[in-house]
Formats: structure tokens, C-alpha cells, sequence
């Protein structure tokens, strides 16, 4: 199922008369394709629930239009869209089994969609086997993992087989093993079922890992869609690349003088045919490479090592963040005792960006 969402806009009335109207999505145009899992990411507060929640219908747009397959469902209410939920809180009613927590929804079907109790029994176990906890079903919400939980809010939300999946935070309550495994696990139901699904968090590296595109998003402005790769490799502007990345781009403050890339007085790459001026220099942990005779030095802190790789710590007078981390090859060889370190830098992993717009260049 495709879903367009056109001029969408949500504003939240001020809490008392002097204070400004929050907009929380602020004019979001973006086309889902049918069948793909989307990644709509961002910090805290950047208005991805609000836009889960508009698709959902349980927030009405103040201006703006929603599309399920070419219909308009602006206007439906959220039991008339056929989409299928799944919350940070899984929700399950404690009282019921797993089968009933998942046959719950086929229960108030009507008219035609009415289904009988051995077709409900039926199909949840089809669901179940789906998401694996078939030998589960007659345990009750208690005596279940988070992970287990986890699963059984998917189940329920998919009995219906809904036009779309709309997933908000589902795996920011699990441990770190367990989000891994279920993220992996997401990712291998929504391709055997092909619906669409819309997956909410702030968790860059977890949007990447299993979204067939990411939106990043930031103050309820849409900052940039793509292949997550794409993304990363060719960030939009300064926010998108400084939101990407484990450990986080490290930025400098940096100008362009006669077609070179200076940071401090050391001119680091060169730039032909970009003017004269101020900007940020922003170059991934990947992009540094050791060298004696590089144009780049930094005063080195430590060096930590990770086992395969080895992560240099060091600083510079135009860092903006604490410190500058370069991943190297351990095959490196860099005395940990020395007063700098110096290095060449990868043209690819070296982005410019205006310093008032903080645009690419």
C-alpha cells in the first residue's frame, strides 16, 4: 500500500495566550512506496510520533492530506485506515493468553469480515508462527520475556493484515542483545509479509540497519530522504551528517581560500572552484589516515584499543565537539606517547558545509 502524505501540518495551540503555537510536522511531502520499511528518524521531539500518529488517524492534521493507495483518509477514523499499531508499551491485557491478546482485534469485526471462533484461533496461530511464538499461546502477558512481549504486540497488530505497520519506538524497552535480535526479526516479517511499514526511532543505527529508506527529520521539517547508504554517504546539510554515524562526525570550523580546505593554518584538501569563505569541515572517523607527512595535526589525547580497529583520540583549537575521534586499522602503528599525530585525509569522507545555512556545498 502506498501511502503520500501531502502538505501534511500539525500545530499544537500555545498553553497560554502569550506563548507561540508549537508545529510539531511542519508541511511533510513524502511518498511511501508500497511494501517497503521506512525509517523516520530523528532526535527527541523532531514530531516522528506526531506524524505515526497522523498516518494512524489518532491526530487530525491541521492542514494537509493523507493517501492509502490513492484514497483519501484525512478525514477516517483510525479503526477505518486498516493500519496496525505497535507502541514503546506493548499494551498486552494482562488477564488474557497470548491467544486471546491476539484474537482480540478479529473480535469486533462486523458484517462480512466476521470471522468465527475456530477462523480467529486459525489465523492467529498463522500470525504466531509468523513472529515464532507459536508455543507460546496459552502463557499469559506475565510469564513472557520483553522480547516475547514484544512479539505478540506484532502479532496482534498484524491478525487484521493491515494496509500498514506503523511501529513507534517497539524496541527502545529491550536490552541491547535483545533489540539487535528483534530488529533482525522485524525486519524478516515485514519481507514475508510485505506490508508497508512506518518505523519510528531515534536510534540511527537501528533505522539503517533494516529500512529501505530512512526520513530524518528535525523540528518537524523534513531534512532528507533516502537508501540509508546514500544518506550517510552524502549527507544534506551539517544536522544530517552530525545525526549519522557512530562515533559522530567530527566538525571543525574551516575556510576556503584560493581553492583549499584550510582548518587552522594547515591546508588540509583542496577544494577548486569553490569561493572564498567561511564554513564547517566535517570528515567521518573513517576518513582520517595516519601519515607522518600529512597536512592534518592534531594533539594527540590516547589511543583506545577496539581489537581490529584502533580509535585515536586527539584534539584540535577548531573542534566544535570534545574531542576528535579517527578509526583506524590496528595495523597502524602510532606511538601512543607522542605529543600529535599527524594525518591524510579521504576526499569521500570530507563534507563541506555553508557556516550560516550549514547547507552542503
Amino acid at each position: 500500500m502506498q501511502v503520500v502524505l501531502k502538505n501534511l501540518t500539525k500545530r499544537f495551540p500555545a498553553r497560554n495566550k502569550k506563548g507561540a503555537d508549537v508545529i510539531a510536522v511542519n508541511d511533510f511531502d513524502f511518498t511511501i512506496p508500497d511494501g517497503q520499511l521506512i525509517g523516520l528518524l530523528g532526535p527527541s521531539g523532531c514530531g516522528k510520533s506526531t506524524t505515526l500518529n497522523l498516518i494512524s488517524g489518532l491526530e487530525t492534521p491541521t492542514s494537509g492530506q493523507i493517501f492509502f493507495g490513492g484514497e483519501d483518509v484525512t478525514k477516517l477514523p483510525p479503526e477505518e485506515r486498516g493500519v496496525g499499531l505497535v507502541f514503546q508499551n506493548y499494551a498486552l491485557y494482562p488477564h488474557l493468553t497470548v491467544e486471546e491478546n491476539i484474537i482480540f482485534p478479529l473480535q469486533n469485526l462486523k458484517g462480512a469480515q466476521k470471522m468465527t471462533k475456530e477462523a480467529m484461533r486459525a489465523k492467529a496461530r498463522e500470525v504466531a508462527r509468523l513472529v515464532q511464538i507459536d508455543q507460546l499461546m496459552e502463557r499469559k502477558p506475565k510469564e513472557l520475556s520483553g522480547g516475547q512481549q514484544q512479539r505478540v504486540a506484532i502479532a496482534r497488530a498484524l491478525v487484521k493484515i493491515p494496509r500498514v505497520l506503523l511501529l513507534d519506538e517497539p524496541l527502545s524497552n529491550l536490552d541491547a542483545r535483545l533489540r539487535l535480535q528483534t530488529r533482525e526479526e522485524l525486519r524478516r516479517i515485514q519481507r514475508e509479509t510485505g506490508v508497508t511499514t512506518i518505523f519510528v526511532t531515534h536510534d540511527q543505527e537501528e533505522a539503517m540497519s533494516i529500512s529501505d529508506l530512512i526520513v530524518v527529520m528535525k523540528d518537524g521539517v523534513l531534512q532528507q530522504i533516502g537508501k540509508p547508504q546514500d544518506v550517510y554517504d552524502e549527507p544534506a546539510n551539517l544536522f544530517v551528517a552530525q545525526f549519522l554515524g557512530t562515533p559522530q562526525i567530527n566538525t571543525f570550523e574551516g575556510e576556503i581560500r584560493a581553492g583549499k580546505v584550510y582548518i587552522g593554518s594547515e591546508a588540509v584538501l583542496d577544494a577548486p572552484g569553490k569561493k572564498d569563505q567561511k564554513i564547517w569541515v566535517a570528515i567521518r572517523p573513517e576518513g582520517f589516515i595516519p601519515d607522518e607527512n600529512g597536512p592534518f595535526t592534531c594533539k594527540l589525547d590516547r589511543i583506545e584499543v577496539m581489537g581490529r580497529d584502533v580509535s585515536v583520540v586527539s584534539t584540535h583549537e577548531k573542534m566544535t565537539g570534545r574531542n576528535i575521534r579517527s578509526i583506524v586499522s590496528a595495523e597502524n602503528t602510532i606511538d601512543p606517547a607522542g605529543e600529535n599525530v599527524r594525518f591524510s585525509l579521504k576526499p569521500r569522507k570530507v563534507f563541506l558545509f555553508d557556516r550560516e545555512s550549514e547547507a552542503r556545498l
